[in-house]
């Protein structure tokens, strides 16, 4: 990481696959470092969220509009001295490079769960657009985090106040929690 970067606001994506508990993680990150939260669905178009709830997957070129207005969205934080928190699916690398092109210092974590956990996660769910018929097509697009890319995966196995322990210690971000 360069000396740029390190100075930089922080921006953490919070990815993986549909009902892995990105937003309950989110959230808890935001409200313990004390940083802006934003869900990535609601950068959505109105066309993707229908495809979706149709139960059409989206392809690429629906997806590239949408990474670039939460990277634009990063960028207009960073750029005013803001740490932020978001959600994103960010499944695949070229998604995350999107991202990662922001003008602030990205970080991932990605939410890891076996599909049966999520499968039964998203049964339980209500009200969301994403139907449990495309679970299949998240988990076979899913391109996991790499080691050269800035990040940590953490195990969903646990309440999620120990999914946002684990992830705060494995970003080392433990100092940055405003007691």
């Amino acid at each position: 990481m360069s000396q740029t970067s390190r100075t930089m606001p922080l921006a953490l994506i919070v990815m993986g696959p549909s009902s892995t508990g990105k937003t309950t993680t989110a959230e808890l990150l935001s409200r313990r470092l004390q940083w802006e939260f934003a869900e990535g669905d609601t950068f959505h178009p109105a066309a993707n969220i229908e495809k979706m709830s149709a139960g059409i997957p989206l392809d690429d070129a629906d997806r590239q509009p949408w990474l670039e207005k939460i990277r634009d969205w990063i960028s207009e934080h960073s750029k005013a001295g803001r740490n932020v928190v978001i959600t994103c699916s960010a499944l695949k690398r070229s998604y995350r490079d999107t991202l990662a092109s922001a003008e602030a210092d990205v970080r991932f974590i990605e939410l890891v769960a076996d599909k049966k956990l999520v499968a039964e996660r998203m049964a339980k769910r209500k009200g969301h657009f994403m139907p449990a018929s495309l679970l299949d097509s998240q988990f076979a697009t899913l391109e996991v985090l790499q080691p050269d890319e800035t990040g940590v995966k953490i195990t969903v196995d646990a309440p999620p106040e120990t999914v946002v322990e684990r992830a705060l210690a494995g970003l080392a971000l433990n100092s940055h929690i405003i007691q």
